[in-house]
C-alpha cells in the first residue's frame, strides 16, 4: 500500500462507481442550467453538456492510462517519479491547493443554500462545524468507508432526481427548445468550458486507482459514471429550459431547485419535493466534500511525509477560512468559475503532458 494511506479495505467496483457519481453530481446540479445558458444564449445549451461529457470521457481515459502505468502508487507519488522529486512535489502541492479551494467552494455553497432555505437565522459557523467535523471523522476511516457512504447515498439521490425530472416534465413546453442549432455551433462550443466543474469527478482515478480491488475495470466504471452524469445534467438542462424558458432560467439563482419547488403531486406522500431534494443534496455535498478533503489530506501526507491524520487537521482551518472569503453568493459563483478553469488546466492538460513524459522516459536509452 502507498505511503500515507490509512490501512483500509480496498474499494469494490460498485463503491468506486458510487464514489465517482457522488463527486460529479454535486453543487453544479442546481446552477449548471443557468451557467451554461448564460454562455450559449440558445436552447441548444444541452448539446454543450453532452459535448462536455465526451471531453470529460477523453480526459478520464488519459488519467486511467497514466495511473495504470503506476498501479501501486497515487498521483502524488508517481508524479515525482515522472518529473523528479522537486518538480513533482511542486505539482502535487498545486493539486492540493486546488482541492483545498474546491472543498471551500463546496462548503460555502452548502452553507448558502442551507441557511437560505432550511436553517434561516442559524449562524454559518454552526452549520459548517457540524458538517466539517463529521466529515473529518469519516475521512479518518479511509477511502473504503467513504465508498460505502457513497454506495448508500447515490441510489437515493438518483431516485429523487429521476422523480423530480419526471414530475417536472408535466409543465414541459417543447417549443422552448426550438429551433435546434439556430445560431450554429459556435455558441454551443462556447458553453463546453462551463461544464468542466460539473464533470470534475474523473480525476478521482488519480488517487483511487491504486486502491481498487479490480483496477482493470476502471475504464468501465469511468464510462458508467460519466455516462450517468451526462444523462442527469442533460436532463436537468432540458427540463429547466422546457419549463422556465431561456429567460426564466437566467433569472433564477438555482434553476433546478426552483424546478423541484414547482413540482406538486397530491397523490404522493409529499406534495412538494424541495425539502426532500435539499436533504439529499446536502448528503451529496457532504460526500463530495469528504472525497475532496481526503484527496487534499493524502497529498499533504505524501508530499511532506506526514501522518495522514495530522495532515487532515493541518488543512482543515485553511478550508474553513477560504470558505468565508467570498462576501456574497455572486463571489461564490465566481469562485466556482475559477475552479472550473483550474480543473481544465490541471486535469485535462497535465495528465497528457505527464503521460507523454512517462512514455518518453521509458523509451529513451
Amino acid at each position: 500500500m502507498s505511503a500515507g494511506i490509512p490501512e483500509t479495505k480496498q474499494l469494490t467496483t460498485l463503491q468506486t462507481l458510487a464514489l465517482i457519481l457522488c463527486f460529479m453530481i454535486g453543487a453544479e446540479l442546481f446552477t449548471l442550467p443557468r451557467e451554461i445558458i448564460s454562455k450559449v444564449n440558445t436552447a441548444d445549451a444541452w448539446i454543450s453538456v453532452v459535448l462536455g461529457g465526451i471531453f470529460s470521457f477523453c480526459t478520464a481515459w488519459i488519467i486511467i492510462l497514466l495511473g495504470q502505468r503506476y498501479p501501486h502508487f497515487t498521483f502524488y507519488e508517481y508524479v515525482q517519479q515522472i518529473t523528479g522529486k522537486l518538480i513533482g512535489k511542486c505539482i502535487g502541492l498545486v493539486v492540493v491547493l486546488y482541492y483545498i479551494h474546491l472543498a471551500s467552494y463546496e462548503l460555502r455553497s452548502m452553507e448558502e443554500m442551507a441557511s437560505f432555505y432550511l436553517l434561516e437565522g442559524t449562524p454559518g459557523w454552526a452549520i459548517l462545524a457540524c458538517f466539517v467535523w463529521i466529515s473529518l471523522y469519516l475521512c479518518m476511516e479511509g477511502i473504503s468507508t467513504i465508498g460505502k457512504l457513497c454506495q448508500i447515498i447515490i441510489p437515493i439521490s438518483i431516485t429523487v432526481l429521476i422523480l423530480i425530472c419526471f414530475l417536472g416534465s408535466t409543465a414541459f413546453d417543447m417549443n422552448n427548445l426550438r429551433p435546434l442549432v439556430a445560431k450554429g455551433w459556435t455558441p454551443i462550443m462556447k458553453g463546453i468550458p462551463s461544464t468542466t466543474l460539473a464533470f470534475s469527478g474523473s480525476e478521482c482515478f488519480l488517487f483511487i486507482l491504486s486502491q481498487m480491488q479490480a483496477p482493470k475495470k476502471a475504464a468501465k466504471v469511468m464510462s458508467w459514471g460519466i455516462g450517468l452524469a451526462v444523462i442527469f445534467y442533460t436532463s436537468a438542462v432540458i427540463i429547466c429550459i422546457g419549463v422556465f424558458s431561456l429567460d426564466g432560467v437566467l433569472t433564477r439563482t438555482w434553476p433546478f431547485f426552483d424546478l423541484a419547488r414547482s413540482v406538486e403531486f397530491e397523490d404522493l406522500l409529499l406534495e412538494r419535493f424541495e425539502s426532500l431534494l435539499l436533504a439529499i443534496w446536502i448528503l451529496q455535498i457532504f460526500s463530495i466534500f469528504t472525497i475532496i478533503f481526503y484527496s487534499a489530506a493524502l497529498g499533504v501526507s505524501q508530499i511532506f511525509n506526514l501522518s495522514y491524520r495530522i495532515s487532515m487537521f493541518l488543512i482543515l482551518p485553511f478550508i474553513c477560512l477560504i470558505s468565508q472569503l467570498p462576501k456574497d453568493i455572486n463571489e461564490v459563483f465566481a469562485l466556482g468559475a475559477y475552479m472550473g478553469k483550474a480543473n481544465l488546466v490541471l486535469f485535462s492538460c497535465l495528465p497528457v503532458l505527464l503521460l507523454l513524459i512517462s512514455r518518453w522516459r521509458v523509451n529513451s536509452p
